[in-house]
């Protein structure tokens, strides 16, 4: 390696590593265990066939979802760089891949966070002699409100006219929820101030880059484990317990033959592991060259599942002591998403000894989930950034204002999501922007333009230069056919049944409000097609010539001759030629 003297034509930056291995691990592991673990997976196999729900996932799992993980993580590794300059370096034609991604993080970033702020309101107000969501003596509760008692239902009515105080401290307390999109409301300041509270704890977690984020994921991917663990042992201790693990587990062979089933199975799978997002590149490009990112990868994604699964006897056992002791069923009381997290969850929470203790431990996992998760994206973002623009943004603490710049504007953006209306313009958000549909077309792209353009063969001689030995040879045959098909397969299952978008499968969005929301889904993903139109134009010679220089890597393709030691810093002419000779 020849490294060019520093000159006057030439300015030398540092890129940054983990500060050691834990660090890398616990980013990682922060990224891809959120929220979803905890209230989505155990809710879909309860609702799947119990344990017959674990056939398809781990079908999804061995096809899909290591492949993919394993490939991002590789590809950051390999070529050093972000979710979006990385393309450049194996295959600059899908460039456009890395903006679309991109876009739907910062997209997901903004609305995402809502929910911590729903979280850290929930968790303030566990701080009181009785939990509010308890008892119907509160100022927003209305005449209708009745305390519970033996034998009601809890999906929220009783009768026509009444409702549980649980559901009137959600809607009428935190909410404030308007009739419909079209009625967005004033904003809700108290949530205002929560969700300003959480993304100035994200700045300040990834404002000196993975030196903070690394550190911070000590504590934020470490703690919810501990919480975690003590919502298990005091689950599986109360009485009752037993029946909601059995509701979770019980196996129904028959529900196999539901193409649905599979199509939960592999949504989860998209959604749990962070595939497609640039998640994985960018923290694995922080990695040193030689670092066993393939050993990593089947460590996370089997932390990953293992994670889930025993997320649903926590969250069961304490849905069987609530139906022990209310004498209603299972079904009454199982949910998904923040109707689990907001509505059924404290509810249990407040019929246990000591409810505010197991009420804050709770929503502290949440908060703590999910704010990992915020962050790591937002840290995807700057680092792609900084990677576009390496001798402008390195420099003093311009990374730091334009990190500041986009906390300001994305808390400002999502004011919109604590308005009366905001909950409605967050699931039209969720079910079209960072929907599954997406996550599928961007993974079947990021197959193709590896396995079949820059080569699959290709890049395992990359991955074996890197590790010292070749992976097993089903991941290769994985990116070459096996993931491609699930990922179309799935995707055009998905439109086949795809249905008019409902909240509380009862109020029907309006077509306008549709439109604005498929309009937001195209515009990341026709990033894609645009970028190779435009590189096709800015290119010489003829169109064929032009497609086939896109498809083969830039002359500086070989980057991890420059970043197997980190004490050597690059030097990046600028003119903008390779620093490599």
């Amino acid at each position: 390696m020849i490294i060019p003297p520093k000159d006057q034509q030439a300015k030398t930056y540092t890129r940054g590593r983990w500060g050691s291995k834990t660090e890398y691990i616990l980013t990682v592991i922060g990224a891809i265990i959120g929220p979803g673990n905890v209230w989505r997976f155990p809710y879909l196999c309860y609702k799947n066939g119990g344990g017959v729900f674990f056939i398809p996932y781990l079908l999804f799992l061995v096809t899909c979802g290591i492949p993919l993980f394993f490939m991002e993580t590789a590809l950051g590794q390999y070529t050093s760089q972000g979710g979006i300059t990385c393309w450049r370096k194996v295959c600059p034609l899908f460039q456009g891949v890395g903006y679309a991604s991109h876009l739907i993080i910062g997209f997901s970033a903004t609305s995402y966070i809502v929910i911590l702020a729903w979280a850290f309101f929930y968790l303030f107000s566990s701080f009181s002699a009785e939990l509010p969501w308890a008892h119907c003596n509160n100022s927003w509760n209305t005449d209708s409100c009745m305390p519970y008692k033996r034998g009601m239902p809890l999906n929220g009515t009783i009768g026509s006219n009444a409702t549980l105080p649980v559901v009137e401290f959600w809607e009428k307390r935190v909410l404030r929820i308007s009739e419909g999109i079209d009625t967005l409301g004033s904003v809700h300041y108290e949530l205002a101030l929560c969700l300003l509270l959480a993304w100035a704890i994200c700045y300040f977690c990834v404002w000196k880059g993975i030196k903070s984020t690394g550190k911070a994921a000590y504590f934020t991917a470490t703690f919810p484990y501990a919480t975690l663990l003590a919502l298990l042992v005091r689950g599986v201790t109360l009485p009752g317990a037993q029946h909601g693990i059995i509701y979770y587990l019980y196996p129904d062979i028959s529900r196999l033959s539901d193409p649905q089933v599979w199509m939960d199975a592999g949504t989860q799978i998209f959604f749990s592991y962070a595939i497609s997002l640039g998640f994985l590149t960018s923290l694995g490009s922080y990695n040193i060259y030689n670092n066993d990112c393939y050993r990593d990868s089947f460590m996370l994604c089997l932390l990953n599942s293992c994670t889930s699964f025993i997320s649903g006897f926590a969250i069961f056992s304490i849905l069987g002591f609530m139906t022990h002791e209310q004498g209603v069923s299972m079904a009454e009381v199982a949910s998904s998403g923040p109707g689990l997290a907001f509505i059924v969850y404290p509810r249990a929470v407040a019929v246990m000894p000591v409810p505010q203790v197991w009420s804050a431990c709770f929503f502290l996992m949440i908060i703590l989930l999910g704010l990992d998760s915020q962050f790591v994206g937002i840290e995807c973002l700057m680092t792609s950034l900084t990677d576009m623009f390496p001798t402008k943004l390195r420099k003093g603490f311009r990374r730091e204002l334009l990190l500041l710049v986009f906390c300001v504007a994305a808390f400002l953006v999502g004011l919109s999501f604590v308005t009366e209306g905001g909950l409605y313009i967050l699931q039209l958000m969720d079910h079209h922007v960072c929907s599954g549909s997406t996550l599928l077309i961007l993974s079947f792209c990021q197959s193709i333009s590896i396995a079949w353009v820059y080569g699959a063969e290709r890049f395992y001689g990359n991955i074996t230069d890197m590790i010292g030995y070749r992976p097993t040879p089903l991941i290769k045959y994985c990116w070459l056919f096996i993931t491609p098909a699930v990922c179309l397969g799935t995707l055009i299952f998905s439109i086949v049944r795809y249905s008019p978008l409902k909240f509380n499968n009862t109020y029907v969005y309006p077509v306008w409000a549709n439109v604005i929301g498929w309009f937001l889904a195209t515009i990341s993903l026709s990033l894609i097609p645009l970028w190779i139109i435009y590189k096709l134009c800015q290119g010489k010679g003829s169109v064929k010539d032009r497609f086939l220089q896109l498809c083969h890597p830039v002359k500086d393709s070989s980057l991890e001759q420059q970043y197997k030691s980190d004490s050597v810093p690059l030097t990046v002419p600028v003119s903008g030629e390779s620093p490599v000779e």
